[in-house]
């Protein structure tokens, strides 16, 4: 539980600290996002008309010189068939079997107040991926498109209230309170406050 409220407490205070290893991981992450255009013979002009995102932002990006948020990493994904915890699965050296709590992969979205844990990540032959996340008061997130159409999302709401937005209705879960649906289309999550909202997503691939 230390672990967890040492998260919580960084997102109150708006502000994450930053270590060694998550540039680490975002240097991988641009590699990673690199790779996948030129395995696909993109020019980046082409990506930028798939995703609606500008080629300047996109070659930032690739070149470590900006932070991907949310909303840009689920149009990425969209583009290249994948979920995010797929595509953050894939810059880790070696993801092992069992994944203990100080080895979990933390992604933080410090512009939209977004934290995500893959307690669970993805793996060869597996459906499902469990992820934790952490949104501070006032954060509204909204995705364009699925990452994956048709994908199935189960919500757990552990501490506070989140407000989901997909498949055409709006759903206010409180803690204990689990949303599940298969997501075709747009999908948007807001912490109405006024404390961080903790969940449990668990993602089943279709």
């Amino acid at each position: 539980m230390s672990q967890i409220w040492d998260i919580v407490s960084n997102v109150r205070d708006e502000v994450a600290p930053r270590s060694a290893g998550d540039d680490q991981v975002e240097a991988r992450l641009a590699g990673r996002l690199a790779r996948l255009r030129e395995e696909r013979g993109w020019s980046l002009d082409e990506l930028a008309q798939r995703t609606g995102v500008s080629r300047s932002t996109l070659s930032r990006l690739e070149r470590t010189e900006i932070s991907p948020t949310a909303a840009l990493l689920n149009r990425l994904c969209a583009a290249y068939g994948r979920t995010m915890s797929q595509l953050l699965a894939e810059v880790e050296e070696e993801p092992p079997q069992l994944v203990r709590a100080g080895q979990q992969m933390v992604w933080r979205d410090e512009n939209s107040g977004f934290t995500r844990r893959s307690v669970s990540p993805p793996h060869p032959g597996l459906r499902g991926e469990l992820v934790e996340g952490l949104l501070r008061p006032g954060a509204d997130i909204s995705y364009e498109v699925p990452p994956v159409p048709g994908l199935e999302q189960h919500i757990w709401v552990l501490e506070g209230v989140l407000e989901v937005t997909a498949g055409g209705g709006v759903h206010e879960i409180r803690a204990g309170d689990c949303l599940r649906f298969r997501l075709w289309d747009r999908s948007r999550f807001r912490c109405p406050g006024p404390d961080p909202v903790r969940y449990a997503l668990m993602i089943v691939l279709p």
